[in-house]
This record gives structure tokens, sequence and C-alpha cells, in this order.
């Protein structure tokens, strides 16, 4: 069975409809990244799959049991499995680094005082930041923040990480890092991750497999390699369109056309 799966997912703002019927399962384990044009619903996928954003229509599975359209009391729960890296990392700006990355556990879980102090630590120090624990948001570069939000989110320990852009506005050194700890969480420590991202070093550094969403829906899920070669034109035109990884990267797609 797979751990998550939307079925017949419908949602709309107003008159502007996102999803006309989303469906799409995540494996146990895997790294999934998600692609597709700005406004295509990307971040509401992953917002409707945690109960931020309400669903219109259809179903959502997460662990064998139905959890689309429940109530906050059930979403509650799902949250204590299923962390969020949001675009931005969304830190709060009147905290310091502590309780930002406290807060998640004092929201799902009772933990005493020096517990959670050790359970802050080991998640600062996970993303390369020990010791930062007395600084203000207002402090830290783009990437410190964004490893800041990662640490929050790892701090509940979470069975599913979803990562909104984690490397959109970095610098190439914390692109690489952020990359490397996806893939270290998936890996090493058995995380189901899914990945929205517009950058192709991404989608190649951290990808099991790839879902576009375009029109509503999806419109390809395989591997990167059945990525590269899709005959389909949505596909060709929008990979072609992203910077390549590198050169063996580049190569595929002349060769493909």
């Amino acid at each position: 069975m797979s751990l998550i799966e939307f079925r017949g997912v419908h949602k709309a703002f107003g008159s502007k409809q996102v999803y006309r019927g989303l469906d799409l399962t995540v494996e146990r384990g895997e790294s999934l990244v998600v692609i597709g044009g700005s406004g295509q619903g990307k971040s509401v996928m992953l917002k409707i799959l945690i109960g931020l954003l309400p669903m219109d229509a259809g179903e959502i599975y997460f662990d064998g049991a139905q959890i689309g359209g429940s109530d906050e009391a059930t979403y509650r729960l799902v949250r204590r499995r299923v962390a969020m890296l949001f675009q931005g990392a969304a830190l709060f700006d009147s905290m310091t680094v502590f309780d930002n990355v406290a807060y998640g556990v004092r929201e799902h879980f009772r933990m005493p005082d020096d517990e959670l102090r050790e359970r802050v630590r080991e998640s600062l120090a996970f993303v390369g930041l020990e010791g930062i624990e007395a600084k203000w948001p207002s402090d830290l570069s783009i990437g410190m923040k964004k490893r800041v939000g990662l640490a929050r989110a790892l701090a509940i320990r979470p069975e599913v990480l979803l990562f909104d852009e984690p490397t959109t506005g970095l610098d190439p050194i914390n692109v690489e890092r952020i990359n490397k700890l996806v893939r270290h969480l998936q890996r090493e420590l058995a995380v189901t991750c899914i990945v929205v991202t517009h950058e192709m070093s991404t989608l190649f550094a951290v990808s099991d497999r790839v879902a576009m969403v375009q029109a509503g829906g999806m419109i390809f899920v395989g591997t990167t390699d059945e990525l590269l070669r899709s005959t389909d034109p949505r596909v060709h035109d929008f990979v072609r369109g992203l910077p390549p990884a590198n050169e063996d990267t580049a190569a595929i797609l002349r060769s493909a056309g």
C-alpha cells in the first residue's frame, strides 16, 4: 500500500480551477520531486495534504486512512508525522532560533525542558548550525533561514517531509548543502520526501521519481530518465526550459532533441 494517495482531488479558488482530478501516489521511503509551471498548484497540493487548505472533492489517504476533508483534530495527528519546510522558511520574526525550532514540538508533544533543549540542539546540528539558538531570524542569511526552517521540521522527527522550493534564492553552495540534506534524510533516516522545485539541479540530485502537474492534474510520473526522454510536448518544452544540472544532463537533452 502506498503511504500517500491522492484520488480525484479537486480544488478551485473562485473561478480558477487548480485541480480537476488529481491522482498521485507516494511510496514509503521514496523521494518524489514535483515540477510544473507557476500557478499549477504544486504548493497547493502540499498544503491540502496537511490540512492547511481544504479540498473541494476527492479522497486523500495517508498510511491507509482516508484523511481528505477531515476535521482539525485528525489533521493535528497527521502533522505529528508530516512536517513541511515552507518556501522562504516562514520563521517567526518575534522568536529566537531556539523557539522557532522548538515550536512544532511544543505544539504536538509534551517534552521536559532538558529534552526539548537537546532536541533543538540535535536538529540544528543536523543542518550544520550548532550554537545559534539565541540568534534571531533577522541575524540570519537566507541560506541559514532555510536550514533553521528544516531544523524546525526535523525537530518533530517526522516520517514525511514536504519541501516547498527548498533551494530557491540560494547560492550554489547552499543549494548543494540542502540537496545533500534531503538525500541524507531519505536514504539514511528513511524519511519520505516530497520536493516541489523549479531547480533542475535539485530534481536530479534528490529524486527517485518525478511528477509533473499541469492542466489540473498530473501529466507525467516517472524516473528522471523517462522525464528527459518523454515525447509529450508539454513535458518536453518544460524540461528544456530549465537550466541543465550538469554536462551529462545537457548531453541527454541534446540527444533527445
